[in-house]
């Protein structure tokens, strides 16, 4: 029933090992996020001065126009291009998170089992009333758990659809214009 040197080691082991890979994940997501927005930057400055330039050629307003409504649809797209790599990119990364989380508290529910059923073996005589309203908490919890679970992929869903709906209304106005 008492757990031993080694098995504190091996979890604590465990433990570090699965933060460290947790944290080297975060670190590959801020340095996709950061190369992205290093590359929309660079863009938006190199267009901006494309614009410039043509601008200093315009001769009258006609061509001031054509110039502006060149530049505006590709700005536009590039945009949205960016929110939807920058949207991928945090749904990937909610994903891995959402993975990691519930292997954790799976791991936990296992472990809290393990022990309460040794605890209930060597449990002394009365404890049966104690033990039964710890098991109808852990299953509570993973009741409310699993609810909160499936609330985060309805929202998740809805954000999608939504980032679709968007993506399709500039497309199809990109195309009427």
């Amino acid at each position: 029933m008492y757990v031993t040197p080694d098995q504190f080691a091996a979890l604590g082991k465990t433990n570090v090992e699965t933060a460290l890979g947790f944290a080297q994940s975060n670190f590959a997501t801020l340095e996709k996020l950061s190369a992205l927005n290093f590359n929309a930057t660079k863009t938006a400055f190199e267009d901006s001065m494309s614009h410039a330039k043509a601008l200093m050629n315009v001769k009258d307003v006609q061509d001031l126009v054509n110039v502006n409504t060149a530049a505006t649809q590709p700005a536009i797209e590039k945009v949205i291009a960016w929110q939807r790599s920058v949207y991928e990119l945090m749904s990937q990364s909610q994903a891995e998170y959402t993975r990691y989380v519930e292997a954790q508290a799976q791991e936990l529910n296992k472990s809290a089992a393990t022990y309460l059923e040794k605890f209930a073996k060597n449990a002394p005589a009365g404890s049966d009333v104690a033990i039964a309203a710890v098991k109808s908490a852990m299953a509570a919890a993973n009741s409310a758990y699993d609810s909160m679970t499936k609330a985060a992929k309805q929202a998740t869903e809805m954000a999608e659809a939504n980032m679709a709906a968007v993506t399709s209304a500039a497309t199809s106005k990109k195309k009427a214009a």
